[in-house]
């Protein structure tokens, strides 16, 4: 592209409501729906419903649920792109509150659906309308059965706002609230906790020390708030679960992701068994960087100091190039996506730290956050989100119930994106420590899922057990994450990290709990679907279309064998999977011996 043509870092929000969260026209969406959501409400009576009334409330609900979507869609851009301002947190509160409403609104409605004849149900559900959305329908039935009366769920809902999502909101003003000084090239800086993640990423090792340093001394100091803050959660999570019965910490997760327990073991086994290949890739990094052992912040660092940066604009051409070689019609909205500015990447202090993909449903459109310094991770991000706004592009002409993908499958589609790009980097590299150097940033992505995601999740469910008993202190948290990343990566590192948890944003999702394995899933699923995308050349993407839009109304089970036609409880999908990683570590290992 040329210097005229340079795309824009900054997103635009305005298009959705203009003036930020000073924005009337936001207030007055947010009264209309308040109005609306109370109206139905109101409507739901208690008493036995006609199909009819049941019906005409479904529809209903599902506009306003996209309405809701729209509004949290919007405060979550407003408080990433700046975590000091003070009016998009209130509101953010204002949309928790309201989003009660709607949760009391479908607890009543699932009643409804429970207590259904069996007769009544099958005129309902075979209704031309609900054609779409039967299975989640159905789903919404029997999970309905698991659960308190409306009466108590309804309550729980009400008290979570204050109870049980504070806790992650109080996370947010946290992170908001932290520096991080670093010295780099003489000159003393003050980063934000999303700038000195960056420079852990650094070529420079001695700097990569220095900030990796501070970052634990930074995330020590505020490690009283964040014990607080995670076992509070915890707690209102595991008092939740007591009171429906649910002693499987995992029952609500599994559900949500609408996966057995026995694909979830099948998958990690089959990774836990294939290790011993990943921690000779780090070694062999070890040696290459010149130490014994790798530091925590060494696993995901470059192995050269001399690594090009990929501009932004560069990084656009790079990501809209290879989407077009399989999925063309993911190139054009990917083009979309660049031109018309919804994506917020721009390096400056105030943002929140990761990277996230949204969607406005009212809209049609997504946005995508995050922080870009030119490294091939950032690549990597950019193309991953990508893949997230293009899952969701594909769904937009669905009813909202046929929207409601869970969050392995949501990553099923951005981590195709970003391996997409990865594989096709590596290939086209211009010289041999360039083709290197891409190859090792895409094997680190699979110590990512293999390793450090394994460490996340075996952290969480060895907590939530230890917090059944009571208030887990600071020291012990340290204790379990550091034990958690020696199983993870079967001891083979030099230094660990105690301090992840409360580091890690996605512990604090209250949204999702265990925000951790569906990214394991999404990773080797998405391998699946590469090699079919390889076998099947033109007739791929229409193939790929059908299985994204599937992922809301089927478990991944039955999604995975109509469209990939394997048993996702069985350990030989998942083992050719992992082959696939590691023929890249194979690669890497000839690649580097000496």
């Amino acid at each position: 592209m040329t210097e005229k043509q340079k795309l824009s870092q900054v997103w635009d929000l305005d298009s959705i409501f203009p003036g930020g969260s000073d924005s009337t026209e936001f207030q007055a969406f947010i009264d209309t729906l308040e109005n609306d959501l109370k109206q139905l409400h109101d409507n739901i009576g208690g008493q036995e419903a006609s199909v009819q009334a049941v019906t005409s409330w479904i529809l209903n609900v599902q506009e306003l649920a996209k309405s809701i979507r729209q509004a949290g869609a919007f405060l979550s851009c407003l408080n990433a792109q700046n975590v000091k301002d003070a009016k998009a947190r209130q509101l953010l509160g204002t949309i928790s509150q309201t989003g009660t409403i709607l949760e009391a609104i479908l607890t009543n409605i699932d009643d409804h659906l429970l207590n259904m004849s069996e007769e009544n149900w099958q005129t309902f559900i075979k209704q031309d309308v609900f054609t779409e959305v039967t299975y989640p329908l159905l789903e919404r039935r029997l999970r309905a059965k698991e659960k308190l009366s409306p009466r108590e769920e309804t309550l729980i809902q009400k008290l979570s706002v204050d109870g049980y999502h504070a806790w992650g909101q109080l996370y947010d003003t946290v992170v908001g609230r932290m520096k991080i000084t670093v010295e780099e090239d003489g000159k003393t800086e003050e980063l934000s906790v999303g700038q000195a993640d960056n420079k852990m990423s650094s070529g420079d090792r001695t700097l990569r020390e220095q900030v990796s340093q501070k970052w634990e001394e930074a995330w020590a100091n505020e490690a009283d708030l964040c014990a607080d803050a995670l076992n509070h959660l915890a707690g209102f999570r595991l008092q939740v679960y007591g009171q429906r019965g649910w002693d499987n910490v995992l029952q609500e997760p599994l559900e949500i992701n609408r996966m057995s327990q026995e694909t979830l073991d099948a998958m990690w086994n089959t990774i836990s068994e294939n290790k011993p290949k990943f921690v000779e890739f780090l070694q062999r990094k070890a040696e290459l960087l010149g130490v014994e052992k790798l530091s925590w912040h060494d696993v995901f660092a470059p192995l050269s100091k001399d690594v090009p940066e990929v501009s932004y604009d560069e990084a656009s051409e790079i990501i809209i190039n290879q989407f077009q070689q399989l999925t063309p019609q993911m190139a054009e909205f990917t083009k979309e996506a660049f031109q018309k500015r919804w994506i917020e990447a721009e390096s400056r202090a105030g943002k929140r730290p990761g990277g996230f993909c949204t969607s406005f449903p009212l809209s049609n459109e997504s946005r995508i956050f995050m922080t870009y310094a030119g490294t091939a991770s950032n690549v990597s991000t950019l193309a991953h989100e990508l893949g997230h706004a293009f899952h969701q592009h594909v769904m937009n002409d669905l009813p909202y119930l046929a929207q409601r993908y869970a969050m392995n499958v949501a990553e099923t589609a951005s981590t195709f994106a970003e391996m997409v790009v990865a594989d096709a980097t590596v290939k086209n590299a211009a010289t041999k420590e360039e083709h290197l150097t891409l190859l090792e940033d895409k094997v680190s992505r699979s110590i990512a899922f293999f390793m450090n995601i394994h460490a996340r999740f075996l952290f969480e469910t060895r907590f939530y057990e230890e917090r059944k008993q009571g208030l887990v202190s600071v020291s012990r948290l340290n204790e379990l994450m550091e034990q958690a990343q020696k199983d993870a990566f079967n001891d083979s590192l030099g230094e660990y990290h105690p301090h992840f948890w409360a580091s890690k944003l996605h512990f604090y999702i209250t949204g999702v709990p265990f925000y951790n394995f569906p990214y394991t899933f999404g990773y080797l699923f998405s391998m699946g679907i590469y090699a079919l995308a390889q076998k099947e050349g033109a007739d791929f993407e229409q193939k790929y279309i059908n299985l994204l839009r599937d992922t809301g109304r089927m478990r991944v089970e039955e999604l995975a064998m109509k469209h990939l036609n394997v048993d996702l409880t069985k350990p030989e999908f998942w083992q050719g999977a992992v082959n696939l990683a590691a023929a890249d570590v194979d690669e890497f290992l000839k690649l580097t011996k000496k």
